[in-house]
């Protein structure tokens, strides 16, 4: 059966840290696995517009051997007279598999259930998954583990990327704080799903509303911005509820002394967090942004194995 990477819990802890040790390997020795040769394609799809999804992905792919074929929906028949199911029908006896940059995490589920080839979510209103591999290579990297420790994202609770660390760093058997206010707070089936990942891995998840009470103790501090793509029109009011949760040296003197600070980029520095934290010494968001590249080398190899 195809194996894809909708959401952060298709992969059990097993499998996840599989695909970091291949990431490790990848990372190391660029040019040494090229499961693509032929060449063959992978598709890769843009509803949103993108720097480092696009770039490492394309950049991946050549190095396995493969051509990336980019494809904006604006400029093809997906999202408009043509449904997901039907594209991947398409897609399928060209490409060896597929990469979607999207909004409803419906519509990748969709393609997947149209498809025989691996569909791997580039991000969704719902999930950032293939950012998680990145960034928990990137913590591993640093600390020389994941189970055990504790990560706190602070900041907008039901956004693709908190909803990510909670399974994500459920399935690593870390434990996962999220805090933001109240109507701000990540979708009950993904808690529910964190929980039951939690229970196999001995992590934990914990909902916070005080970020201060979230960050005390914690071994890595995660942000994002305030305002993603189609949010536009809430900005002043998401700037104005979630200060409190900005990511400031005062903050960050909370955490652990030889605590990271994680952002996925792209960051609106004096909003989510300081320049003193983003630019600082704690700060690893330029090997995270890297470490995208071999991580989602090694997704696609293992995907391509299955």
């Amino acid at each position: 059966m195809t194996r894809h990477f909708l959401r952060d819990d298709d992969l059990s802890q097993a499998e996840q840290t599989a695909i970091l040790d291949l990431a490790v390997e990848l990372k190391g020795d660029r040019f040494g696995t090229r499961p693509l040769v032929g060449p063959q394609t992978v598709a890769v799809i843009f509803d949103k517009s993108s720097t480092r999804t696009r770039v490492s992905f394309a950049v991946g792919i050549a190095e396995l051997g493969g051509i990336p074929l980019i494809i904006s929906t604006a400029n093809s028949q997906l999202g408009g007279k043509e449904t997901a199911t039907d594209t991947a029908r398409v897609l399928e006896r060209q490409v060896a598999a597929i990469v979607w940059r999207t909004f409803a995490q419906s519509g990748l589920e969709e393609m997947a259930l149209g498809t025989t080839v691996p569909v791997i979510n580039g991000l969704s209103d719902d999930f950032h998954p293939c950012q998680l591999l990145a960034d928990l290579l990137t913590i591993r990297e640093h600390r020389g583990t994941l189970a055990g420790l504790t990560v706190t994202f602070l900041g907008d609770g039901a956004s693709n990327m908190a909803q990510s660390y909670l399974l994500a760093g459920a399935t690593a058997g870390m434990h996962v704080r999220v805090a933001s206010p109240v109507d701000y707070a990540p979708t009950d089936s993904v808690v529910a799903a964190a929980d039951v990942a939690a229970a196999k891995s001995g992590g934990s998840v914990t909902l916070f509303t005080d970020p201060i009470e979230a960050v005390a103790g914690a071994d890595v501090v995660v942000t994002d911005t305030w305002v993603s793509m189609g949010k536009e029109e809430e900005k002043a009011e998401r700037l104005t509820t979630l200060g409190s949760y900005r990511v400031d040296a005062e903050l960050m003197a909370l955490a652990r002394p030889d605590a990271l600070f994680l952002h996925c980029l792209p960051a609106d520095r004096g909003y989510e967090v300081t320049a003193e934290v983003i630019d600082g010494p704690q700060s690893v968001v330029w090997d995270e942004a890297e470490n995208r590249l071999h991580a989602q080398k090694a997704l696609m190899v293992w995907l391509l194995q299955q």
